[in-house]
Protein backbone atom coordinates (compact mmCIF):
# COMPACT_ATOMS: atom_id res chain seq x y z
CA UNK A 1 0.00 0.00 0.00
CA UNK A 2 1.47 3.35 -1.01
CA UNK A 3 1.80 5.92 1.74
CA UNK A 4 0.41 9.37 1.07
CA UNK A 5 3.03 12.12 1.16
CA UNK A 6 3.06 14.10 4.36
CA UNK A 7 1.01 17.29 4.19
CA UNK A 8 3.02 20.40 4.80
CA UNK A 9 1.60 23.87 5.42
CA UNK A 10 2.06 26.50 2.75
CA UNK A 11 3.02 29.99 3.78
CA UNK A 12 2.42 33.10 1.69
CA UNK A 13 4.56 36.15 2.39
CA UNK A 14 4.20 39.61 0.96
CA UNK A 15 6.78 40.37 -1.71
CA UNK A 16 7.93 43.59 -3.24
CA UNK A 17 6.45 45.48 -6.19
CA UNK A 18 6.12 43.69 -9.52
CA UNK A 19 8.22 45.33 -12.20
CA UNK A 20 9.23 44.25 -15.67
CA UNK A 21 7.79 42.71 -18.83
CA UNK A 22 5.25 39.88 -18.85
CA UNK A 23 4.87 38.14 -22.22
CA UNK A 24 1.70 36.04 -22.38
CA UNK A 25 0.82 33.37 -25.00
CA UNK A 26 -0.65 34.13 -28.40
CA UNK A 27 -4.41 34.26 -28.84
CA UNK A 28 -5.99 30.90 -29.63
CA UNK A 29 -8.95 32.22 -31.65
CA UNK A 30 -6.70 34.13 -34.02
CA UNK A 31 -4.19 31.27 -34.24
CA UNK A 32 -6.89 28.90 -35.54
CA UNK A 33 -8.11 31.42 -38.09
CA UNK A 34 -4.62 32.32 -39.29
CA UNK A 35 -3.92 28.67 -40.18
CA UNK A 36 -7.29 28.15 -41.88
CA UNK A 37 -7.29 31.38 -43.89
CA UNK A 38 -3.66 30.88 -44.85
CA UNK A 39 -4.64 27.45 -46.19
CA UNK A 40 -7.41 29.05 -48.28
CA UNK A 41 -5.22 31.82 -49.69
CA UNK A 42 -3.12 31.65 -52.85
CA UNK A 43 0.55 31.98 -51.96
CA UNK A 44 2.60 31.99 -48.77
CA UNK A 45 1.19 33.30 -45.50
CA UNK A 46 3.67 33.97 -42.71
CA UNK A 47 2.53 33.65 -39.10
CA UNK A 48 4.48 34.76 -36.05
CA UNK A 49 3.51 34.17 -32.44
CA UNK A 50 1.17 31.25 -33.17
CA UNK A 51 -0.16 29.60 -30.02
CA UNK A 52 1.24 26.09 -30.30
CA UNK A 53 -1.33 24.50 -27.99
CA UNK A 54 -2.86 21.12 -28.78
CA UNK A 55 -6.13 22.60 -30.08
CA UNK A 56 -4.29 24.76 -32.61
CA UNK A 57 -1.92 21.97 -33.62
CA UNK A 58 -4.91 19.73 -34.37
CA UNK A 59 -6.16 22.43 -36.75
CA UNK A 60 -2.71 22.57 -38.38
CA UNK A 61 -2.74 18.80 -38.91
CA UNK A 62 -6.25 18.97 -40.37
CA UNK A 63 -5.25 21.63 -42.89
CA UNK A 64 -2.28 19.50 -43.93
CA UNK A 65 -4.63 16.55 -44.43
CA UNK A 66 -6.76 18.82 -46.64
CA UNK A 67 -3.79 19.55 -48.88
CA UNK A 68 -2.29 22.78 -47.55
CA UNK A 69 1.47 22.93 -47.03
CA UNK A 70 2.34 24.05 -43.50
CA UNK A 71 5.89 24.44 -42.22
CA UNK A 72 6.92 25.19 -38.64
CA UNK A 73 9.88 27.53 -38.92
CA UNK A 74 10.72 28.03 -35.23
CA UNK A 75 8.89 28.70 -31.98
CA UNK A 76 5.52 30.11 -33.00
CA UNK A 77 6.81 30.79 -36.52
CA UNK A 78 4.81 29.14 -39.31
CA UNK A 79 4.66 29.38 -43.08
CA UNK A 80 1.50 28.29 -44.88
CA UNK A 81 1.16 27.73 -48.62
CA UNK A 82 -2.55 27.70 -49.36
CA UNK A 83 -4.54 25.92 -52.05
CA UNK A 84 -6.99 28.73 -52.75
CA UNK A 85 -10.70 28.93 -52.04
CA UNK A 86 -12.35 25.75 -53.31
CA UNK A 87 -8.97 24.08 -53.72
CA UNK A 88 -8.85 21.89 -50.62
CA UNK A 89 -8.28 18.20 -51.33
CA UNK A 90 -10.35 15.31 -50.02
CA UNK A 91 -8.45 13.90 -47.03
CA UNK A 92 -7.26 10.30 -46.98
CA UNK A 93 -7.66 10.17 -43.21
CA UNK A 94 -10.14 11.10 -40.51
CA UNK A 95 -9.75 14.71 -39.36
CA UNK A 96 -9.04 14.39 -35.63
CA UNK A 97 -9.57 17.67 -33.78
CA UNK A 98 -8.85 16.41 -30.28
CA UNK A 99 -10.78 18.74 -27.98
CA UNK A 100 -10.97 21.68 -30.38
CA UNK A 101 -14.54 22.82 -30.96
CA UNK A 102 -13.34 25.99 -32.68
CA UNK A 103 -11.07 24.20 -35.14
CA UNK A 104 -13.60 21.52 -36.01
CA UNK A 105 -16.52 23.88 -36.58
CA UNK A 106 -14.55 26.38 -38.65
CA UNK A 107 -13.05 23.69 -40.86
CA UNK A 108 -16.53 22.24 -41.38
CA UNK A 109 -17.40 25.58 -42.93
CA UNK A 110 -14.41 25.48 -45.28
CA UNK A 111 -15.27 21.92 -46.35
CA UNK A 112 -19.03 22.45 -46.76
CA UNK A 113 -18.79 24.18 -50.14
CA UNK A 114 -16.00 22.05 -51.60
CA UNK A 115 -16.91 18.86 -53.47
CA UNK A 116 -15.41 16.31 -51.10
CA UNK A 117 -16.15 14.02 -48.19
CA UNK A 118 -14.43 14.53 -44.85
CA UNK A 119 -14.93 12.74 -41.54
CA UNK A 120 -14.58 14.85 -38.39
CA UNK A 121 -13.64 13.21 -35.12
CA UNK A 122 -12.44 14.25 -31.69
CA UNK A 123 -11.70 13.14 -28.17
CA UNK A 124 -14.30 11.96 -25.66
CA UNK A 125 -15.15 15.49 -24.59
CA UNK A 126 -15.58 16.84 -28.13
CA UNK A 127 -17.70 13.84 -29.08
CA UNK A 128 -20.22 14.94 -26.44
CA UNK A 129 -20.55 18.46 -27.85
CA UNK A 130 -23.39 19.07 -30.33
CA UNK A 131 -22.45 20.02 -33.88
CA UNK A 132 -25.97 20.28 -35.26
CA UNK A 133 -26.22 24.04 -34.81
CA UNK A 134 -23.37 24.50 -37.30
CA UNK A 135 -24.14 21.52 -39.56
CA UNK A 136 -27.78 22.38 -40.22
CA UNK A 137 -27.16 25.87 -41.65
CA UNK A 138 -24.29 24.47 -43.74
CA UNK A 139 -26.83 22.27 -45.54
CA UNK A 140 -28.38 25.48 -46.92
CA UNK A 141 -25.28 25.82 -49.10
CA UNK A 142 -25.92 22.30 -50.46
CA UNK A 143 -23.77 20.25 -48.07
CA UNK A 144 -25.04 17.00 -46.55
CA UNK A 145 -23.91 15.17 -43.45
CA UNK A 146 -24.42 12.15 -41.24
CA UNK A 147 -23.70 12.02 -37.52
CA UNK A 148 -24.74 10.40 -34.29
CA UNK A 149 -28.04 11.46 -32.72
CA UNK A 150 -28.04 15.16 -31.90
CA UNK A 151 -25.33 15.90 -34.44
CA UNK A 152 -22.58 14.36 -32.32
CA UNK A 153 -19.20 13.30 -33.71
CA UNK A 154 -18.02 11.46 -35.62
CA UNK A 155 -19.48 13.55 -38.45
CA UNK A 156 -19.25 12.64 -42.12
CA UNK A 157 -19.60 15.86 -44.13
CA UNK A 158 -20.16 15.90 -47.89
CA UNK A 159 -19.37 19.29 -49.37
CA UNK A 160 -21.65 20.75 -52.02
CA UNK A 161 -20.61 20.16 -55.61
CA UNK A 162 -22.66 23.20 -56.68
CA UNK A 163 -22.84 25.49 -53.65
CA UNK A 164 -25.27 28.39 -53.56
CA UNK A 165 -25.23 31.70 -51.71
CA UNK A 166 -27.63 31.97 -48.78
CA UNK A 167 -29.35 34.40 -46.43
CA UNK A 168 -29.44 33.12 -42.88
CA UNK A 169 -30.26 34.47 -39.45
CA UNK A 170 -28.09 32.73 -36.83
CA UNK A 171 -30.56 31.70 -34.13
CA UNK A 172 -28.01 31.30 -31.33
CA UNK A 173 -25.32 33.93 -30.82
CA UNK A 174 -22.16 32.02 -31.72
CA UNK A 175 -18.96 33.30 -33.28
CA UNK A 176 -18.11 29.74 -34.30
CA UNK A 177 -21.35 29.20 -36.24
CA UNK A 178 -21.11 32.63 -37.85
CA UNK A 179 -17.48 31.99 -38.81
CA UNK A 180 -18.24 28.57 -40.29
CA UNK A 181 -20.92 30.11 -42.49
CA UNK A 182 -18.62 32.91 -43.64
CA UNK A 183 -15.91 30.40 -44.57
CA UNK A 184 -18.46 28.32 -46.46
CA UNK A 185 -19.67 31.44 -48.28
CA UNK A 186 -16.20 32.03 -49.74
CA UNK A 187 -16.77 29.29 -52.34
CA UNK A 188 -20.48 29.92 -52.99
CA UNK A 189 -21.19 32.03 -56.12
CA UNK A 190 -23.06 35.23 -55.32
CA UNK A 191 -23.49 37.22 -52.13
CA UNK A 192 -24.23 35.53 -48.81
CA UNK A 193 -25.87 37.44 -45.95
CA UNK A 194 -25.45 36.25 -42.37
CA UNK A 195 -27.28 38.09 -39.59
CA UNK A 196 -27.19 37.58 -35.85
CA UNK A 197 -29.19 39.06 -33.01
CA UNK A 198 -26.24 39.71 -30.74
CA UNK A 199 -22.66 40.85 -31.15
CA UNK A 200 -20.06 38.08 -31.01
CA UNK A 201 -16.31 37.92 -31.60
CA UNK A 202 -15.52 39.42 -34.99
CA UNK A 203 -12.04 37.98 -35.64
CA UNK A 204 -13.17 36.09 -38.74
CA UNK A 205 -14.64 39.17 -40.40
CA UNK A 206 -11.59 41.30 -39.67
CA UNK A 207 -9.14 38.65 -40.82
CA UNK A 208 -11.14 37.82 -43.95
CA UNK A 209 -10.92 41.48 -44.95
CA UNK A 210 -7.16 41.44 -44.33
CA UNK A 211 -6.86 38.41 -46.62
CA UNK A 212 -8.74 40.27 -49.36
CA UNK A 213 -12.31 38.98 -49.06
CA UNK A 214 -15.05 41.41 -50.07
CA UNK A 215 -17.45 41.82 -47.18
CA UNK A 216 -19.49 44.47 -45.44
CA UNK A 217 -20.77 44.63 -41.87
CA UNK A 218 -24.11 46.37 -41.32
CA UNK A 219 -25.29 47.29 -37.81
CA UNK A 220 -28.80 46.21 -36.85
CA UNK A 221 -30.96 47.41 -33.97
CA UNK A 222 -30.26 44.20 -32.07
CA UNK A 223 -27.12 42.84 -33.71
CA UNK A 224 -25.47 43.01 -37.10
CA UNK A 225 -25.51 41.53 -40.60
CA UNK A 226 -22.51 40.52 -42.69
CA UNK A 227 -22.59 40.32 -46.47
CA UNK A 228 -19.75 38.50 -48.21
CA UNK A 229 -19.06 37.85 -51.89
CA UNK A 230 -18.36 34.29 -52.91
CA UNK A 231 -15.84 32.86 -55.38
CA UNK A 232 -13.21 34.92 -53.61
CA UNK A 233 -9.49 34.76 -54.17
CA UNK A 234 -7.75 35.29 -50.87
CA UNK A 235 -4.30 36.83 -50.90
CA UNK A 236 -1.61 35.68 -48.46
CA UNK A 237 -0.95 37.74 -45.36
CA UNK A 238 1.78 38.39 -42.83
CA UNK A 239 0.35 37.94 -39.35
CA UNK A 240 1.72 38.69 -35.91
CA UNK A 241 -0.71 36.85 -33.64
CA UNK A 242 -1.60 39.20 -30.78
CA UNK A 243 -1.31 38.03 -27.19
CA UNK A 244 -4.31 36.53 -25.42
CA UNK A 245 -6.10 39.16 -23.27
CA UNK A 246 -7.50 36.46 -20.96
CA UNK A 247 -3.98 35.29 -20.13
CA UNK A 248 -2.90 38.91 -19.73
CA UNK A 249 -5.49 39.39 -17.00
CA UNK A 250 -3.40 37.48 -14.44
CA UNK A 251 -0.20 39.59 -14.45
CA UNK A 252 -2.33 42.68 -15.02
CA UNK A 253 -4.42 42.18 -11.88
CA UNK A 254 -1.38 41.03 -9.89
CA UNK A 255 0.39 44.30 -10.69
CA UNK A 256 -2.68 46.32 -9.76
CA UNK A 257 -3.07 44.79 -6.30
CA UNK A 258 0.61 45.06 -5.31
CA UNK A 259 1.46 48.68 -4.46
CA UNK A 260 4.29 50.23 -6.41
CA UNK A 261 4.10 47.75 -9.30
CA UNK A 262 4.65 48.68 -12.94
CA UNK A 263 4.30 45.99 -15.60
CA UNK A 264 4.52 46.07 -19.39
CA UNK A 265 2.55 43.49 -21.37
CA UNK A 266 3.60 43.70 -25.05
CA UNK A 267 1.40 42.79 -27.99
CA UNK A 268 -1.88 42.16 -26.14
CA UNK A 269 -5.02 41.92 -28.30
CA UNK A 270 -7.17 45.05 -27.95
CA UNK A 271 -10.18 43.98 -30.00
CA UNK A 272 -13.14 45.88 -28.44
CA UNK A 273 -15.10 42.63 -28.16
CA UNK A 274 -12.30 40.97 -26.19
CA UNK A 275 -10.92 43.80 -24.04
CA UNK A 276 -13.65 43.87 -21.39
CA UNK A 277 -11.23 43.07 -18.56
CA UNK A 278 -9.10 46.10 -19.38
CA UNK A 279 -12.08 48.45 -19.73
CA UNK A 280 -13.61 47.19 -16.48
CA UNK A 281 -10.39 47.68 -14.55
CA UNK A 282 -10.01 51.19 -15.97
CA UNK A 283 -13.57 52.01 -14.88
CA UNK A 284 -12.57 50.84 -11.39
CA UNK A 285 -9.74 53.37 -11.38
CA UNK A 286 -6.82 51.24 -12.59
CA UNK A 287 -3.95 53.13 -14.20
CA UNK A 288 -3.63 51.22 -17.48
CA UNK A 289 -2.32 52.89 -20.62
CA UNK A 290 -1.91 51.66 -24.19
CA UNK A 291 1.20 52.50 -26.22
CA UNK A 292 2.17 51.74 -29.82
CA UNK A 293 -1.20 50.32 -30.85
CA UNK A 294 -0.98 48.65 -34.26
CA UNK A 295 -2.84 46.37 -36.66
CA UNK A 296 -1.74 42.94 -37.88
CA UNK A 297 -3.82 40.63 -40.03
CA UNK A 298 -6.92 42.71 -39.41
CA UNK A 299 -6.55 42.80 -35.61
Amino acid sequence: MTEEPAKRPLAARRGGPLRGVATVPGDKSISHRALILGSLAVGETQIRGLLEAEDVLHTARAMRALGADLLRDGDGQWRVWGRGVGGLAEPDEVLDFGNSGTGSRLVMGAVATTAMKAVFHGDESLRRRPMQRVLEPLTLFGATYSARAGGLMPVSLHGASRPIAIEHDVAVASAQVKSALLLAALNAPGRTRISQRALTRDHTEKMLAAFGAKLAVQPLDDGEAIEIDGEAELKPASIDVPRDPSSAAFPLVAALIVPGSEMTLPGVLLNPRRSGIIETLQEMGADISVANACDSGGE
